[in-house]
């Protein structure tokens, strides 16, 4: 079931049908991620260079040079962080684009979802995207210590991820109590469907189309789950 579900979404990804929202996706995930560079270094500018020429004053040059790579690195470490709750964002602005091509396309004689209200919308993803950063700060964390490491970030984004799409999906055919519930009854299956998302996460450049994977991908696992439910 998950397996079909990441089949069939990825299948959609560069498809005609998914042209338009494709573009609004990748783009606002774009904007957003250049944004929070230039937000980020602005902020270690800031605050933390000043405080380092202070405390180590007259460096060689290459000191510096090698302290701004570490810098550099550092940030860019925090951005891939950040791409996570980023997701969640641009999901909850677009999930309801994705749902119904995936639904006009795919399930044509089902009865279409309704869109979740844009201000709830909007307020489910501001509050996740709260949820995420702290998820993944105790992640980053979490890598420091031995015999956890990586399997952090993906059991962490896993989680978060997988529970936020779900609802989200499921929110267009029932109550958002229902759908919370529904997600706990199928707690198992959704949690190895956001490790998935977690590995798309993971991957450099197609991790910007996360979004759209993950939006899809969970509008077919609700479709099964909610067939399963019928039996």
């Amino acid at each position: 079931m998950i397996l079909d579900a990441a089949r069939a979404a990825a299948s959609r990804l560069f498809s005609p049908e998914f042209r338009s929202v494709f573009l609004k996706t990748l783009g606002l995930t774009v904007l957003a991620l250049v944004a929070l560079w230039f937000a980020i270094s602005s902020l270690f500018e800031w605050l933390a260079l000043p405080w380092i020429d202070a405390l180590l004053p007259g460096l060689p040059a290459w000191a510096g040079l090698l302290g701004l790579i570490i810098a550099g690195i550092g940030l860019a470490l925090g951005l891939a962080l950040l791409i996570a709750p980023v997701t969640a964002i641009v999901a909850g602005l677009f999930l309801d684009d994705v749902a119904e091509v995936v639904e006009r396309t795919d399930y044509p004689g089902d009865p279409p979802g309704r869109a979740v209200p844009a201000l709830h919308s909007l307020a489910l993803a501001i509050k996740f995207f709260g949820v995420v950063i702290i998820g993944n700060i105790v992640a980053l964390l979490l890598l420091l210590v031995p015999g956890i490491n990586i399997a952090a970030f993906f059991i962490v984004n896993g989680y978060l991820l997988g529970r936020e799409f779900f609802e989200f999906a499921a929110m267009r055919f029932r109550p958002e109590a229902e759908a919370k519930a529904l997600r706990r009854k199928y707690a198992g299956t959704v949690f190895l469907a956001g490790l998935l998302i977690a590995a798309f996460l993971a991957v450099p450049l197609l991790n910007l189309l996360t979004p759209l994977f993950a939006a899809a991908m969970m509008v077919h696992l609700h479709k099964a789950v909610s067939a399963r439910e019928l039996v």
